[in-house]
Parts: structure tokens; sequence; C-alpha cells
């Protein structure tokens, strides 16, 4: 019983590490890994950068938010290294916008054919375009020796500012028709040039070290190559694109190249495949989940968890078709602002109908069903609703970039007098259900009305001040994006952090003055006239199938134990034990807890597997187990836990399921 009252208290056959090991113990590293453009936040190096921006395609990223340098003396005291930002390292970003073009230069001369395109800084580096032939991974070797040759003649870079009829001649001349693309998207004079040496130049608007030299050779590296079409267009020439990745000093790099390593160990497609939870059939189309077995138990978990916390949050639940007429998507604009990302039509007995991208129109279908009273207010609606948008298969990526997702969208209809504690009721059942799954840590952002908007701003002011005294209220803080909302509302965004210190976008709290007006829905005020209600758009996990991948990334597959496709395996010591075996897996199951039994091979095997399986228990049955009605429990994390008698399995793993223990 000893045993067994610890491994109650300690829950230590629950417990594992979540805190990222790194080479040098005496290091906590703190970074998020993404690939997404970093555009500054300093309006004189916008102009350029834009420019070359808008003609790429982007690889899919995660949304994520650096953490800010921290003051050396205080790293050292803490222990902590803490990687600059592009925002908050001046000299970090102009290592990385120079690396891109002493990359550019590495690669003219060692493939003269090549044409050059855009080549901006991004979040963890640089990366480059090029029309050329393809590039293999020796390719890649060849240009970092190139790259460091010309880091190692410490050459000047030189700005320059030309006319716009001097930079087309110049274009003309060294036949570059994508810089003269990119000329063209530039509005404003005069055109600014950079030159490595005399040697090579560049369109751009810097800013840029003063010579290569001022590079640190040893703490950049060249990443990868992937496909990208010119402009982000599959009717366009598809073009190579070189990634890579560039510091200030030698630790940095080696911090950024583990932390990216232990993401590679936690990317959801590769645990997704060795766990059996999900698949993409390409047979079936890119961008279709399937879940298997192990994948969609979870899911059930997670659905039912969600609906019971809004049931009892005073929602009421609906089911909505997949696919309405045509006309629907008319009235709530979405045929007129986003046809890109919608599916084709289809024709059913001589009407065209489409598969939903949203929600929203059909729960604005459900109030207009009947004449509502300011009594009403607020009415809550809550769907698991799957929609599907069209993306281009360039841009898919495992879960977190799909064509087919079931969002957790949820409609509030109130009075303005009501949006605050509206607001801050959503606050607080956000962070309930986020709680759950161990995320604590979150970054808000609260968006102000744009200079094109709907509604008056009468509206707009009541509605955000509404937002900040619910984020006050709740005790959150958050920084305020002004200008950034939406053309119909202000917003709430959210942000969950991850056990690797990666941040997530995940929850939305949306106002909107625009389809209530679209769908001309109304309600009979206390003098018995007709007004317009507000509407509130919210999501909480976002997607499933996003949030799952979210999840398989922060656990790194190891699910707690209420969460686990299979919570424990029983393993016989041999088949002799297989009927007792059997036994208990019935006592289980009639319990609510996920078992099953595995043999059929040695028992140090079984074990084996079923930690790489990462099943949270192991009963272990031998024949004194038979003998005496016991089980001995062995935890993937805490090891052998000690023998108990079957009730008491039962009891600790219910307990711990009750309590979400993480």
């Amino acid at each position: 019983m000893a045993t067994f009252h610890f491994l109650q208290s300690s829950a230590r056959f629950l417990s594992k590490p979540t805190s990222l090991p790194l080479p040098n113990p005496s290091l906590s590293l703190h970074f998020p890994l993404k690939r997404l453009v970093s555009f500054p936040k300093r309006p004189e190096l916008k102009r350029l950068h834009e420019a070359a921006v808008a003609t790429g395609s982007a690889q899919p990223a995660v949304d994520l938010q650096n953490v800010p340098v921290q003051d050396t003396q205080k790293q050292e005291q803490s222990g902590k290294l803490v990687l600059p930002t592009n925002d908050s390292s001046d000299e970090l970003l102009r290592i990385r916008h120079t690396c891109a073009h002493v990359m550019a230069m590495a690669v003219q001369k060692l493939y003269p054919d090549a044409k050059v395109t855009i080549g901006p800084w991004i979040d963890n580096g640089f990366y480059y375009d090029f029309d050329m032939e393809p590039l293999s991974d020796n390719d890649l070797k060849r240009i970092k020796k190139e790259m460091d040759r010309i880091i190692k003649r410490n050459l000047p870079l030189v700005r320059e500012e030309v006319s716009r009829d001097e930079a087309q001649k110049r274009i003309m001349a060294v036949n570059e028709p994508y810089k003269m693309e990119i000329l063209d998207s530039i509005k404003e004079d005069p055109i600014t040039i950079y030159h490595i040496g005399n040697e090579w130049w560049d369109l751009c608007a810097g800013p840029h070290v003063e010579t290569t030299g001022k590079i640190n050779n040893k703490a950049f590296q060249l990443e990868s190559v992937a496909g990208a079409y010119w402009r982000g267009d599959e009717k366009k020439p598809m073009l190579q694109r070189i990634y890579g990745t560039a510091w200030e000093n030698e630790e940095q790099l080696k911090a950024y190249l583990h932390f990216k390593e232990e993401a590679k160990r936690r990317d959801h497609r590769r645990i997704g495949q060795d766990l059996d939870l999900f698949s993409i059939q390409e047979e079936a189309g890119g961008g279709l989940v399937f879940w298997h077995p192990k994948g969609a138990i979870v899911r059930h978990i997670i659905e039912d968890s969600w609906r019971k916390t809004h049931i009892e949050h005073g929602y009421d639940l609906l089911f909505t078709p997949h696919v309405a007429r045509a006309d629907l998507w008319k009235i709530s604009g979405h045929l007129d602002f986003y046809k890109e990302n919608m599916y084709d039509q289809m024709e059913i007995e001589d009407e065209l109908y489409q598969l939903r991208p949203m929600n929203c129109p059909y729960h604005i279908l459900v109030y207009k069903r009947k004449l509502h009273s300011y009594r009403d207010f607020p009415i809550r609606v809550a769907e698991l609703g799957t929609v599907y948008r069209y993306e281009l298969s360039g841009s898919l990526h495992g879960l977190f970039r799909v064509r087919g997702f079931t969002q957790d969208d949820a409609h509030i209809f109130c009075l303005e007098d009501q949006i605050k504690d509206e607001i801050r009721g959503v606050l607080d059942l956000t962070e309930e259900i986020l709680l759950q799954f161990g995320f604590s840590k979150y970054e808000v952002n609260l968006s102000t009305r744009p200079e094109k908007a709907v509604g008056d701003d009468d509206i707009w002011e009541k509605a955000t001040v509404a937002l900040k005294d619910a984020l006050d209220d709740k005790g959150w803080s958050y920084q305020i994006d002004e200008g950034g909302g939406a053309f119909y509302g202000p917003k709430i965004d959210l942000k969950i952090e991850d056990s690797l210190g990666r941040k997530w976008q995940c929850s939305t709290i949306q106002v909107d003055f625009n389809l209530p007006n679209r769908f001309d829905i109304t309600y009979v005020d206390s003098n018995s006239e007709k007004r317009r209600p507000i509407m509130i758009h919210r999501a909480v996990l976002g997607s499933l199938e996003r949030f799952f991948g979210v999840l398989i990334e922060h656990y790194a597959g190891d699910f707690p134990l209420w969460l686990a496709p299979i919570q424990a395996r029983v393993l016989p010591v041999t088949d002799t034990q297989l009927g007792y075996c059997n036994e208990v897996v019935g006592k289980l199951k009639s319990n609510g807890i996920r078992a099953e039994v595995c043999h059929g091979e040695r028992l140090p095997k079984l074990i084996r597997n079923a930690e790489k399986q990462k099943i949270p228990l192991m009963a272990v049955v031998g024949l004194k187990e038979v003998e005496t009605h016991n089980v001995t429990v062995r935890s993937r994390f805490g090891g052998e836990l000690g023998t108990m008698k079957i009730d008491e399995f039962i009891s600790s793993i219910q307990q711990a399921i009750k309590n979400r223990t993480l």
C-alpha cells in the first residue's frame, strides 16, 4: 500500500519532462521557430523589402512571436540564452540581409545563367529565389564555400541612389527580367542600389553591414532548397529558393540548431505516422485529413470536453450543412471578397451550390428563424463545423495548412451594453479550455479600427472600450495593434506558448458590424422598435486539425494520461497469463479506461514497444500476479511503481483522468 499511496500522491506515473535539453546545461533556450517574412517596423526600411516580399511565396509557417533579448548580465545570472530577433537587434537584421546578398553573388559566380529575384531577411535568417536549374545539397556546400571567400575578402557594401530610368538601363544591361518586374512595383523615387565591392549589385533599400567581413562565417549556414512559384502563382515559373540562417555569433547558431533539431523531433507529421494518429491520403487529395482510430479517440475526447464546457457556459449547440446555395455566399459577401479561397460551385437541379468556407452565415440563418426580443439576449450558439478552403498544393503543410478542417466556431448575439460581459465570459471560457491542455502562457493583442471600416464611430468606440475593459477585468496584459482590426469590427487575438516556447495563433474574438447588416438581422427593443443586435464571432481552439498538430508537438506525442489514445497496456510475461490479462483489460475498459493487451514477444521487447508507442502505463502480469489477482505497474516516465490490486490501479487512473492531471 505504501507504493500505491506514493502513486496517488505524487502522480509519478503521470509526470514527464517538458523542458528542452541543451548541449550546454547552463543554457535555457527561448526561441520561436518559424519562416515568416519579418516586416521591419522602421518605415524607411519597408519600401523595397515589401516590394520584394510581394513577389514571393512564403512557406507555410507557424504564427509565432519572438522573445525579446535580455540584458547580457541578466542572462548570465539566470543561466538563460535568449536569442536575439530582427526587431531587437539591428545588427542581426543587417547581417541576415547582407547574407542574402552575399549568397546571391556567390550563386551567380558559380552559376552564371542563374537569374536573381528576391532575397529578404526572415525571422530565422534569410532566403533568396533564383530562376535556375534544380539544386542539391552538394550545391549548397559549394555555395557556402564561395560565400566564405566573399566574406573573407571583406568587401564594402555601398549604397547608391539612381533614377528610375538609370535603374532600368542597368537591369536591361545584365538581363535580369525579374528585377525589372520588381522595379515596376516600387512606387517611390529615387531607386536605391547596394553594391558588394564593384562586382555585384542589387535593387535594395538596405540596411546592410559595412563590409562582408562583418559576417561571422561560423555563425551562418545554408539550410535547405525549396521550390517557390514566382509571385506565389502556380502558373508562373518555379524558382529555386535557398534558405539560410544567420546569427551574431557561433553560440547563437549552435543554440538555434539544437532548437531546430528538437522541433524536428517533435514534428507532428512524423509523430503522427509513428503513432498511427492520422494521415493524408494522396489518392483522396492533398490537404484532406484522415483521422485514424488513435487520433480519432483523441479528437473525440477534445470534442466531448469542448461541448460539455460550452453547455456549462450557456451555449446552445448546432449542427449545420456542409453546403448551401450560392446565393447565401453572395449575401454574406464571401463570393465578392473570398472567392479565391472557395471551391468551384456545383449545379444541383438547376441551382448553384457551394461548399462552405465559413460557418457564420449558417448561424445567422438559425438566428433569423424567429423574431427575437431584447429579453432573449445574450444568445450564444456554438458548433464544431467542418469548412473547406482552397489552398495551393505547395502551401499545404501537415495538419497546419489543410483544405478541409473543423472550426470550433461560436457566435454571440447581444446588446451593446452586454459586449463587455460577453467578452469577459469568452476570455474565462478560453482560459478554462486551454488550461486543460497545459497552456497557461498567452500573448494577447487587441486590434482597433482601420482606416476603411463599416459601422459608425460611436459603436466602434463602445465595442473597443468593451474589449479593453474585459481584458483589464481579466487581468491579462495585452498589446494594442492600432488600426489592425478587420474592416467590420475590433478583435482580440490570443497566442498560446508551447513547451518549446513557440507561440501559436489560437483563439480569436471578433466583433462584427458587417454581417448583421448584410443579413438584416434584428430584434425588438423595449420600445417595440426593431434594432440591430451586436454579433461576436469567437473560436477557442481555432481548428481541431491545427490544434491537434500543436498538441502533438507540444507533448512530443507523449499525451497526458487523460488524453492518451491508449492509457494502459497489459503485458504478459508469457502467453500462459494471456487469459488473466484479457480479464484485466475487460475490467479496465468497463471502467472507462482505454486499455489493450499486447503479447507474442519477450517481456523486455513488449516494454520497449510500449515505450516507443508512448503508452503512459504498463501493467505487467506474471504467475505471481495471476495467483494474487494483482498487476505490477510500470510508468513510461516513473519506471517500476510496484504491485497493486486491480481495483486500486483502476481507482488511481480514474482519479488522474478526473483531475486532468498533466
